[in-house]
């Protein structure tokens, strides 16, 4: 069976790899993921009969369904009010101004490692968390359910009450991210839009493209508040938390705080919009939980 695997794996690790240097990151549709990640699964336990393989449809395909709808529903997000583009600013500067001299803190981390023309080792390592955003909770959550599916259930109605509430918000407050008010001159100084800049420096232009057409084309360019890709990161680690020793949640939470770095250095998100991404998580695990217990209580008085 271990040999049967490795071969298996070897072979889903090839044809992944072919895919991104040829097509790019699969970042622009949720379908397009979850069926690297289906194949993956079937490379894992090949020994299995093909029912066991296409259990992972069975309990996936409403979930990639409603992820689909998020997609979609998103890009249309700002048609309905005016983007908020001040409140944000301010925010940054009476949090942060006594130590950038009165700028936003993605200015700052700009004007003193941002260098134009020229891509930094370090915007290598914030591309590669930025486009991690794509593929961390979705490869979270395969593997718990190759794992233990009651608790990547729990994992997945987390993942789903959380995107549903930001995509609730982006509806009822469109927000303009740095880059977009420097583009329209909103900000004194000027910010550059560098979260796929590391891509070149890699020679995999084609996962570049891919990004910058889905940031161009696909994305709602002002559903910054709040920031998902800085929720779900502190979602996936915080869902571990209960089940680690309290030695180990510095490493859990570095990723959450490397994105939000990543975030405000790249010019996608405020701070302010991560502050209300790690709010929604902790209101999402809240309200998950009481609903949770909930139903077993039912299904106990029930049962």
């Amino acid at each position: 069976m271990r040999k049967r695997r490795v071969i298996g794996l070897a072979i889903w690790v090839a044809a992944f790899a072919a895919f991104v240097a040829v097509v790019g990151i699969p970042t622009s549709d949720p379908l397009e993921a979850f069926g690297w990640l289906w194949l993956a699964t079937i490379a894992w336990r090949n020994h299995r009969p093909w029912r066991e393989h296409l259990r992972f449809l069975r309990d996936w395909l409403p979930v990639v369904a409603l992820l689909e709808i998020y997609n979609v529903t998103r890009g249309s997000a700002d048609n309905l009010f005016a983007p908020h583009i001040t409140p944000m600013i301010r925010f940054d500067e009476w949090l942060f101004g006594w130590f950038t001299g009165g700028h936003i803190p993605t200015i700052w981390l700009q004007q003193h490692l941002y260098h134009p023309g020229h891509v930094q080792w370090w915007e290598v390592v914030v591309t590669l968390i930025y486009t991690s955003h794509f593929l961390t909770v979705p490869t979270v959550a395969v593997i718990l359910w190759l794992r233990n599916r009651g608790l990547s259930y729990r994992f997945m109605r987390r993942w789903v009450v959380l995107s549903v509430a930001g995509l609730i918000t982006y509806f009822l407050y469109p927000a303009a991210p740095p880059w977009w008010a420097s583009t329209y001159g909103y900000l004194a100084q000027p910010v550059a839009r560098i979260s796929t800049d590391g891509w070149s420096a890699l020679g995999l232009h084609s996962a570049g493209n891919t990004l910058n057409a889905l940031q161009a084309d696909q994305s709602n360019l002002v559903a910054a508040m709040p920031s998902l890709h800085t929720a779900y990161a502190m979602m996936a680690a915080a869902f571990f938390l209960p089940m680690v020793r309290r030695r180990w949640w510095p490493v859990l939470l570095a990723y959450p705080l490397a994105m939000t770095f990543t975030l405000v250095y790249t010019g996608e998100h405020y701070v302010a919009d991560v502050l209300v991404g790690w709010l929604y998580v902790g209101l999402t695990f809240l309200f998950v939980g009481l609903g949770e217990r909930w139903w077993e209580r039912r299904r106990a008085a029930l049962g």
